[in-house]
């Protein structure tokens, strides 16, 4: 079948999207991609009417139908959603003049979490997420975790000493309160692994070592779960974003539970 041989001549210099809710938010983040498979072609459509009226189009358009039982060749664990879709990896370079802070994992391993870290800092609207160690960010787990959001930000692998400039605020217990402290908007957000922590190589390079409030006698949070933190506390220290014109103003903002941070 010609699309099954166009799929496989893709496959190996593209990103796979594994599901309904990864191909949504890459063409809606721009993503190019050149080949989209299903094996229920209205049941998608209608899945997109429902929770993506705005992409229902493009998707017509863009989805093929192949018969059933040929996902589960193309794809280790097909998605419940039925698709899959092929997309041009799109890592970019994040911008030494920044708005917003940059997520380094360092040394991840886990790659539902590292997927994980993407969406967050995608939907925080942190200016990339940038990975040290061996691990691929465009893993195809770590994308199927991330739900498509990683071209909604920067995500790529890099050496420690290829970091872009600004001040770089290590996550580690011996560090200073978060809560007390005012994270500057061109921040890099260092986190260890689970279980080895920072390296010696990012740690010694931090200027700041800051530690999350946690309950005596538990160990650590989950590394998702610390950058979920981090990136709350810097967004409640900004005011909201404006709506748009004719949207009304902004929800009322609880007031930050620990007081006036302190620089």
């Amino acid at each position: 079948m010609a699309l099954l041989r166009q799929w496989r001549e893709l496959a190996g210099n593209n990103v796979l999207l594994d599901g309904f809710h990864a191909l949504k938010h890459a063409l809606r983040f721009e993503a190019s991609v050149p080949l989209a498979l299903t094996e229920d072609r209205d049941a998608v459509l209608a899945l997109s009417g429902e929770l993506a009226p705005d992409l229902t189009e493009r998707l017509d358009a863009l989805l093929s139908e192949v018969p059933a039982g040929t996902l589960r060749g193309l794809v280790p664990r097909p998605h419940p959603t039925g698709v899959a879709a092929l997309a041009v990896r799109g890592e970019g370079a994040v911008a030494d003049m920044r708005t917003a802070p940059v997520v380094v994992l360092d040394e991840p391993r886990h790659l539902g979490n590292v997927g994980a870290v993407v969406r967050l800092a995608a939907g925080a609207g942190a200016a990339g997420v940038l990975t040290t160690g061996t691990v691929d960010p465009w893993h195809p787990s770590v994308v199927r975790a991330s739900a498509g959001l990683h071209f909604a930000t920067r995500v790529r692998r890099c050496e420690p000493e290829e970091l872009p400039p600004g001040p770089l605020y290590a996550l580690d217990p011996e560090g200073r309160d978060l809560r007390g402290l005012v994270l500057p908007d061109d921040a890099l957000l260092a986190f260890g692994s689970e279980r080895h922590g920072l390296s010696d190589a990012l740690r010694e390079r931090a200027d700041r070592l800051v530690a999350l409030p946690m309950r005596p006698q538990v160990s650590s949070y989950n590394l998702a779960t610390s950058v979920a933190m981090t990136l709350y506390h810097w967004m409640a220290g900004r005011a909201p974003e404006p709506e748009p014109s004719g949207q009304g103003g902004p929800e009322p903002v609880a007031p930050w539970p620990y007081g006036p941070a302190r620089r």
